[in-house]
């Protein structure tokens, strides 16, 4: 999907890798009503570069991680965008897997039930490694 890309704000940022068959993003920072248009960007950058490769007949990534490590906080409004995505994701038949959910944003996924949608995994190794 992407080659190595860092897109920041002063209070959030992505960084997007590939890593064998997955595009990893990292996010960094606090994800909210201000900072959510960047992640739904990226994803939307990403995506279309999947369904060019689809077209194309080229090979693409089935997997999409999403390292929350160092993501602080996270809203509503971003979890919309995740949401969104793994919708997206889905219709391409790409699987989306979060990985290393601390602190706020782990009880937000917890307290809206969110959490049962997603893959989520302790560590972007496992959510890496899970079959």
């Amino acid at each position: 999907m992407t080659g190595d890309a860092v897109h920041a704000g002063p209070r959030f940022g992505v960084d997007a890798r590939r890593e064998a068959q997955a595009e990893v993003f990292t996010l960094a920072g606090e994800l909210d009503h201000d900072t959510a248009p960047m992640l739904r960007k990226r994803f939307d950058e990403a995506f279309e570069l999947v369904e060019t490769a689809k077209a194309a007949g080229r090979e693409r990534p089935d997997l999409v991680v999403v390292d929350c490590a160092e993501l602080a906080f996270c809203d509503s409004t971003g979890l919309n965008v995740l949401l969104t995505a793994r919708l997206r994701a889905e219709e391409l038949g790409i699987e989306i897997r979060l990985a290393a959910l601390r602190g706020h944003v782990a009880r937000m996924f917890e307290i809206t039930g969110v959490g049962g949608v997603f893959s989520i995994h302790s560590d972007l190794a496992d959510a890496l490694a899970a079959g």
